[in-house]
């Protein structure tokens, strides 16, 4: 750090840099021998980054810079576009867990390599036999072909015993060697030339291959659509790929990773039952694929919008099955006094999220009173509809309700929620209350509701159509 601060001087990136060394302290700290770190980040800080993480970590203890294509292009006028970012990957020692995963095979191999194709599908074609000639069975004439007269014997691959048995259910090894070769014949994985004096292989098939190796260059690779890769139960994804403005994935955070990334570096590194800890976990995109992949988990972050969008990630993903528990949330009326009074917008984050709104800001400035929205469908098919919401932390007066009346107004909102630490006056209750109801198919709903923080920690909830479904907030 002290060398970092004699190149860069007091800085954006010292300050960042800064921020970053206590924890990737604390990271290998609670790493277990078989753990691994993958650090993601831009160009601008990956080279420092790396000799931060060579003096925690070793250098010895270093796996891969990952290049990871991130978008299909980014005009620029004075370089080249720049279109990818960076991981790196390190082992917490040598007895780092990794499991080898593999990739698609490009159209272009697939069509190449497995160039025929019978009932069951594209197959390439192999050799039965092995190199050296033999005295025993191995190197006796079978179908017209002695593959001692070419300096060879026969030698079946082990993925014929297992296709056999995946066919059959029986045991190729029980027969002597050259009935093996029959057997294979008779259940079609033998193929025969058309040329009489051309040697018979056997028939490896592009749904058995395992696919290739990854290396460390990630991104969409023209050609690989279309195509079947290899054996589903090896978990073998479509290379990775951006996320569009159109993928369905997408929740409108900001550093949103695709899933496909998170499932390869899960994959690579951890197990069924090992724990998967994000400290940065932003929208929540490691630990959705860590918990669809069967992994225990553990996401840190520091915003309550972050915290808010993932648990309703998590429901809306797993149907209510997925249970978690969620340390460092205001859970009694002190606690949320304390929050809106040591820092009021975390505290409005966090208020939406306790009746499963998005908030409309981004960044702090004023909010033109309006703070929040949830999105709902009163039929499956129907209009998009909204509540919108304002949220106060501090003393409440009817000019709050009034002004809400008019936002609602403005924004051609169903109905106008106002939240707030303080209960409600008299007069404010009688503004709501001239405003009316939203008529809808599922029954009338005050068009303006009054909810306190309190009343929401002991379980009121919003009058609105059935929101268990028809809440189409984060979809």
């Amino acid at each position: 750090m002290q060398a970092f601060r004699t190149i860069l001087g007091v800085s954006n990136m010292l300050a960042y840099l800064s921020m970053m060394a206590p924890r990737l302290l604390e990271l290998w700290r609670v790493l277990k021998p078989t753990g691994s770190l993958y650090l993601h980040c831009d160009p601008t800080a990956s080279h420092y980054l790396k000799i931060m993480l060579d003096s925690v970590f070793d250098p010895e203890n270093f796996r891969n810079e990952i290049i990871w294509r991130r978008t299909g292009s980014n005009n620029s006028a004075k370089r080249f576009g720049p279109v990818h970012q960076t991981i790196l990957f390190y082992g917490k020692s040598k007895k780092a867990n990794f499991y080898n995963p593999k990739g698609p095979y490009t159209k272009h191999y697939v069509e190449e390599s497995f160039d025929q194709e019978d009932a069951r599908g594209r197959y390439q074609r192999v050799a039965l036999t092995g190199p050296g000639t033999r005295k025993g069975e191995s190197g006796m004439p079978w179908r017209g072909y002695n593959p001692t007269d070419v300096g060879r014997h026969w030698q079946p691959a082990a993925y014929l015993y297992s296709k056999y048995s995946e066919l059959t259910g029986q045991d190729l090894a029980q027969w002597p060697l050259l009935e093996r070769l029959d057997k294979l014949d008779e259940v079609g994985l033998i193929h025969w030339p058309k040329k009489a004096d051309s040697v018979p292989r056997y028939k490896f098939y592009i749904h058995d291959a395992p696919g290739v190796p990854l290396q460390d260059m990630w991104g969409f690779q023209p050609g690989t659509e279309g195509c079947v890769y290899g054996r589903p139960e090896e978990g073998i994804d479509q290379d990775v790929k951006w996320l569009s403005v159109k993928d369905s994935e997408r929740l409108g955070y900001p550093t949103q990773k695709p899933e496909g990334l998170l499932r390869r570096i899960i994959k690579a590194s951890t197990q069924k039952g090992d724990v998967v800890l994000d400290p940065f976990c932003g929208c929540g995109t490691s630990i959705a694929v860590a918990h669809s992949l069967d992994r225990r988990w553990i996401g840190i972050d520091v915003t309550y919008l972050a915290t808010h969008l993932i648990k309703s990630r998590l429901r809306d993903a797993f149907a209510g099955t997925a249970e978690f528990k969620v340390v460092g949330e205001p859970t009694t009326i002190e606690e949320a006094v304390e929050l809106g009074r040591t820092d009021p917008y975390q505290f409005q984050f966090w208020a939406l999220g306790l009746v499963g709104a998005r908030s409309t800001e981004e960044k702090k400035g004023a909010d033109k009173g309006l703070d929040g929205r949830l999105y709902f469908h009163e039929t499956p098919t129907g209009p998009t509809k909204q509540i919108i919401f304002s949220v106060k932390a501090g003393k409440v007066q009817p000019q709050h309700v009034r002004d809400l009346r008019g936002v609602i107004d403005r924004e051609k909102a169903q109905i106008g929620v106002l939240i707030s630490l303080q209960p409600p006056t008299k007069p404010m209750k009688s503004e709501a209350a001239s405003s009316g109801f939203y008529e809808s198919g599922w029954g009338n709903y005050p068009r303006l509701q009054l909810i306190t923080v309190e009343e929401l920690l002991n379980g009121k909830r919003i009058e609105m159509p059935a929101a268990a479904h028809t809440n189409a907030t984060f979809r």
